[in-house]
């Protein structure tokens, strides 16, 4: 099936491709610095100018898999796939297999795309505030001479391409940015978590330009869905690893994305396991480039939740052998004028020194109305305390 590109000038294909060549299309187009819409442009026009009879590519339990063309190839193609009598799957199987033997690897890995998990067990933290906010400042691009001083020296060089992923049921952080939650049944994070094979749609396409000229098209997000609440009851009767849903749900669409930053729930459920699982240490990935963001507040209750946290994280490690760093701690909504329990509590959390405390975000009205407005917080206030602690939260990711 091919639907029209909104310029006109390329149509979308959707059809299917074995897992293993999705991932070897990716893997492949990234260390080569190729879209992979042109990789499969390149090998769908070798396949059609090759004499050769190719061999049968395996593609039993082909997967939904979706790209741009240009206009008219599509076509093309299916009425060579009738003339060779090859299904178009195969045909699209061969041609992927065609651009990989063309286009040999280079020695350099690509490098991978962090994720950031923005967790608590407890709820008010401000995970939302900071998980919109760090991916804010990590797509943040330079900035205009005219503007505050202040926020010219601390903005990024040039942004980064991230999604924000609102992973959590109750939609918070799409609601604040003037979404609404994907209609229970459509297709979402959660129905290309527990039934990937069905779907229609790449998750690329179900992502939202975050609009504001700071960030130039860089910041992308996934809204909620409705019926994410069912999701630990989904996982519950789920056939496969579990733990690896998130990432079996996101792994195709990574490649479009340096930073993807995860807006967890406040729960210790079986979604929760699936985030830490994604946001673990990759083989050759280096510690602390993807793990835990922890907000936390000055105060006795969230050093509590902060135990359970760890808790979970260290026994899901165990039983996956796998390594989930602690990027840092951020004490939000601080406001020292309450006294002895907020300045002491602070001075605990410092103590800690593993992991550090990346910032502390002074409890302000910028944050208030930037929700209030439905805007970005460093579009909407960015040379705000708050918005300087978002990018000095960002500087200490990328450190």
């Amino acid at each position: 099936m091919s639907s029209p590109n909104s310029g006109g000038e390329r149509e979308k294909l959707i059809s299917k491709l074995p897992a293993y060549l999705q991932q070897a299309l990716k893997v492949r187009a990234a260390q080569l610095q190729t879209d992979m819409q042109d990789a499969v442009t390149a090998g769908i026009h070798s396949w059609r100018s090759c004499t050769d009879e190719l061999p049968t590519v395996n593609t039993a339990g082909a997967a939904s898999f979706g790209t741009f063309l240009p206009e008219g190839l599509y076509d093309a193609f299916k009425e060579d796939c009738r003339a060779r009598g090859v299904s178009y799957i195969q045909g699209l199987a061969q041609s992927v297999e065609l651009w990989l033997t063309e286009n040999p690897a280079s020695h350099e890995a690509p490098p991978a795309t962090r994720r950031i998990i923005v967790c608590n067990q407890k709820g008010g933290v401000g995970k939302t505030a900071i998980s919109a906010g760090l991916a804010q400042a990590l797509a943040e691009g330079a900035i205009d001479p005219g503007e505050a001083m202040g926020a010219a020296m601390e903005a990024a060089e040039s942004g980064q391409r991230v999604l924000l992923v609102d992973y959590d049921a109750q939609g918070h952080l799409s609601h604040q940015l003037g979404l609404k939650a994907i209609p229970a049944g459509d297709e979402s994070l959660i129905t290309h978590m527990l039934n990937r094979e069905q779907a229609e749609l790449s998750l690329l396409d179900l992502t939202v330009v975050i609009e504001g000229e700071r960030f130039g098209g860089r910041l992308r997000i996934l809204p909620a869905a409705f019926d994410a609440f069912l999701l630990d009851s989904g996982l519950t009767v789920f056939r496969g690893p579990r733990h690896a849903t998130l990432e079996r749900a996101l792994a195709p669409i990574e490649e479009h994305f340096d930073v993807i930053v995860i807006d967890s729930p406040p729960s210790l459920g079986l979604a929760m396991d699936a985030a830490l699982y994604y946001g673990r240490q990759r083989d050759e990935e280096k510690p602390g480039a993807s793990g835990l963001v922890i907000p936390v507040e000055a105060e006795d209750t969230s050093a509590q939740a902060y135990g359970m946290l760890i808790q979970q994280t260290d026994s899901l490690a165990r039983d996956y052998d796998i390594v989930i760093d602690q990027i840092g701690l951020v004490v939000n909504k601080f406001d020292s004028r309450r006294g002895y329990i907020a300045t002491s509590s602070l001075d605990k959390w410092k103590a800690l020194g593993t992991p550090p405390v990346l910032a502390v975000v002074p409890d302000l009205k910028e944050q208030r109305e930037a929700v209030r407005k439905q805007r970005p917080l460093l579009d909407y206030s960015p040379d705000c305390d708050q918005s300087h602690a978002m990018r000095k939260i960002a500087r200490a990711v990328k450190a």
